[in-house]
């Protein structure tokens, strides 16, 4: 018996979200009192997946494997229920990131395996069955589900677990499934790559705004909050709509969900559709000239104030904070 933790690496380097879903399942193994494996598709270093064995990782199965380095749902789902079966794992752990929707509920047919979409927690094991805690309705509530079967799947929600890590090297193991050229469904010619930015997938700062901005050339300022802090920059979909910012930084029920560690919305009104994908952030801090404004209901923090009076004193302050750190 054994836990299986899905680790996805882009570049050759662990996702922040894989090193999470790794840490979730090596306390997973720790309370079942199992070994935790860890499955790695495409190129890496050993030593990268060596350095899985401080979140408690005793072995990673790797499939150095070019044809891996672009994901392919087809390919990746028989890749891990391979190595599932291989490894004699009762749970598989995946991120619940935009990978992990993919993977995670293909993996959890061809295993006949019950499914946990978003866990938020630890399961708690009685007998053959577990108890997993998970929000719903857009994190307004929670819910707990049981897995009644003898093979389980969880996804875990990003910034769910804070990893906490050891002194321990995991042993790497060659993998290799039996993939045939047909079992990837998709090919890759080419990718425009976003350089030089944070991924909003990985970023635990984010630093946001709306409307309220008023246009495109307004913008400077809070790209600048962005880069004082080391954070991602997000947009409502009002703005990336009307292409004042790209596509890919829209946050929201209908674009990314993010869970980072600090959200500053500035001039976002806070409709329910936004919320949906930004409720999960551990703090919220609301810069808007509105004191109605919805989001303000959500916040940890507000300030009612004019966006170019207040970001410019966000920057200074932030400024003097780390000179003096």
């Amino acid at each position: 018996m054994a836990v299986l933790s899905f680790v996805e690496v882009s570049g050759g380097k662990i996702k922040k979200a894989s090193v999470e879903a790794a840490y979730y399942g090596s306390k997973v193994a720790e309370g079942l009192g199992t070994d935790s494996v860890a499955l790695v598709l495409g190129t890496a270093s050993q030593e990268e997946l060596a350095s899985l064995g401080n979140l408690g990782v005793t072995k990673v199965l790797h499939a150095d494997d070019a044809r891996f380095n672009n994901f392919d749902s087809k390919a990746f789902t028989k890749a891990v229920c391979e190595a599932t079966n291989s490894a004699g794992a009762t749970v598989v752990v995946l991120s619940f990131n935009q990978n992990g929707k993919l993977l995670a509920p293909r993996v959890s047919v061809r295993l006949k395996a019950a499914y946990v979409p978003g866990a938020v927690e630890l399961p708690v094991f009685s007998a053959t069955s577990a108890t997993v805690k998970k929000n719903v309705f857009s994190g307004k509530a929670s819910a707990s589900y049981q897995l009644n079967t003898e093979k389980k799947v969880l996804a875990v929600n990003p910034n769910s677990l804070s990893p906490v890590r050891g002194a321990g090297v995991a042993s790497v193991e060659s993998f290799a499934p039996a993939m045939v050229d047909t079992d990837f469904s998709s090919r890759v010619k080419g990718a425009d790559l976003i350089v030089g930015e944070i991924p909003l997938s990985e970023a635990e700062l984010v630093v946001s705004a709306g409307r309220g901005m008023k246009g495109p050339e307004n913008w400077g300022p809070i790209e600048e909050l962005a880069k004082v802090l080391g954070a991602a920059t997000a947009c409502s979909r009002a703005v990336a709509d009307v292409d004042w910012r790209p596509h890919h930084e829209h946050v929201g029920q209908t674009g990314l969900t993010v869970r980072p560690n600090l959200y500053i919305a500035v001039g976002i009104s806070g409709a329910i559709q936004h919320l949906a994908g930004v409720n999960g952030s551990k703090v919220i801090v609301v810069v808007n000239t509105d004191p109605e404004a919805p989001f303000f209901k959500a916040a940890d923090y507000g300030i009612v104030g004019d966006a170019a009076l207040v970001v410019p004193k966000l920057i200074e302050e932030f400024r003097k904070l780390k000179a003096a750190h």
